[in-house]
C-alpha cells in the first residue's frame, strides 16, 4: 500500500557521511545521557526541563567534534579486533 507523501525531504549526498554519522550519534547520545546525569542529580523536579536542555546542549557542544575527530581512530581500532565481513 502506498501513502502519499506531502513533505518530499532531499537525501544528502553519500560524501556526507562522514559528518552525519557523528552528528546523529552525538546528537541522540548526549539526548540520553545528560537526561539521566540531570535526573540523577535533580530528580524529576520542575527545573528538571530547563537544566537538562542546558547539560544536553553543553555536552553536544563538545560531542560533536570529539567524535569528528576521534571516530576515525575508533573505526581502525574496531578493524583491528573485528573480522572482515565475508563476500
Amino acid at each position: 500500500m502506498s501513502y502519499p507523501t506531502f513533505i518530499t525531504l532531499r537525501r544528502l549526498p553519500a560524501r556526507y557521511a562522514a559528518v552525519a554519522t557523528p552528528l546523529v550519534l552525538s546528537l541522540l547520545m548526549t539526548f540520553v545521557v545528560s537526561a539521566i546525569a540531570t535526573a540523577r542529580s535533580l530528580g524529576f523536579t520542575p527545573a528538571f526541563p530547563s537544566t537538562w536542555m542546558s547539560a544536553w546542549g553543553l555536552s553536544w557542544l563538545v560531542a560533536f567534534p570529539t567524535l569528528l575527530l576521534v571516530l576515525p581512530v575508533v573505526r581502525r581500532i574496531v578493524g583491528l579486533i573485528v573480522e572482515p565481513a565475508q563476500g
